[in-house]
């Protein structure tokens, strides 16, 4: 399996498990990855981790052997789309080098937990490529705009330091904490109430997106959505019976 999966309480772990490659994608890891997000749309999953095996490379981008064979990589296309389309929140957990496609990856995840000795970087202009999977308008987003610019255009790596002192992480890491710091992250968002938070990352992934008055059109449509929920109902109550509430996700 190129990709794997793995339940703690109310978190998927989904694991690109190629590390003799750098856990590149391939049109293998691609239908992987379409399965496991598959799964993550289930009830019991809240929240989802996304990460590469070992402790060198969270993914290398797209395999490019396979590319210049000729291989269809298609599927490593509908991979990145079941990622980017993923309604639950995504945290991606950094355990290395994360270039090109690989990089591209972890921007699309909502949050990122990295190594101290991770690296990233869009190098496609250094080979004659392009960053076609929202590498080059997405790092500027997430960045001071000069500095993600800099990086687009020369192909160079950004360390973690760097990275988490701009705010393009979320926590930083020793090597070997990152999964656990993780799942501890997605365990902070999965006792929340499920519905109130996927309505709530609904809206707040189309801030940089949408104007202010199409983002109060959708969020009243969210809040529509959370008020009719048993959850809705339930926190209160806990919070006035001081107990812990029991989320029902209805």
């Amino acid at each position: 399996m190129t990709v794997d999966t793995e339940l703690h309480e109310h978190t998927l772990v989904i694991k690109l498990n190629r590390p003799e490659a750098g856990n590149a994608l391939d049109p293998d890891t691609g239908r992987g990855l379409v399965e496991a997000f598959q799964r993550a749309a289930a009830d019991d999953v809240r929240a989802v981790v996304l990460t590469g095996a070992g402790e060198k490379i969270f993914c290398a981008g797209m395999d490019l052997k396979a590319f210049a064979a000729g291989v269809d990589t298609a599927p490593i296309g509908q991979g990145i789309a079941a990622l980017r389309s993923c309604e639950k929140p995504v945290i991606a957990a950094v355990n290395g080098v994360a270039l090109a496609g690989g990089f591209e990856v972890m921007l699309y995840c909502d949050m990122a937990v990295v190594a101290e000795h991770a690296r990233f970087g869009l190098p496609e202009v250094k080979r004659g490529l392009f960053a076609g999977a929202a590498g080059v308008y997405r790092l500027p987003r997430r960045l001071p705009r000069n500095i993600g610019l800099e990086l687009v255009a020369t192909g160079d790596p950004l360390d973690a330091p760097r990275a988490y002192a701009m705010g393009l992480v979320n926590r930083l890491t020793p090597p070997g904490g990152v999964l656990a710091a993780a799942i501890a992250l997605a365990k902070a968002i999965t006792v929340n109430a499920p519905v109130s938070v996927q309505e709530s990352l609904r809206v707040a992934r189309l801030c940089q997106d949408l104007t202010e008055e199409e983002l109060d059109a959708v969020a009243q449509t969210a809040m529509g959505r959370v008020f009719s929920t048993k959850d809705s109902r339930e926190g209160p109550r806990a919070f006035v019976e001081k107990r812990p509430a029991v989320w029902s996700g209805e």
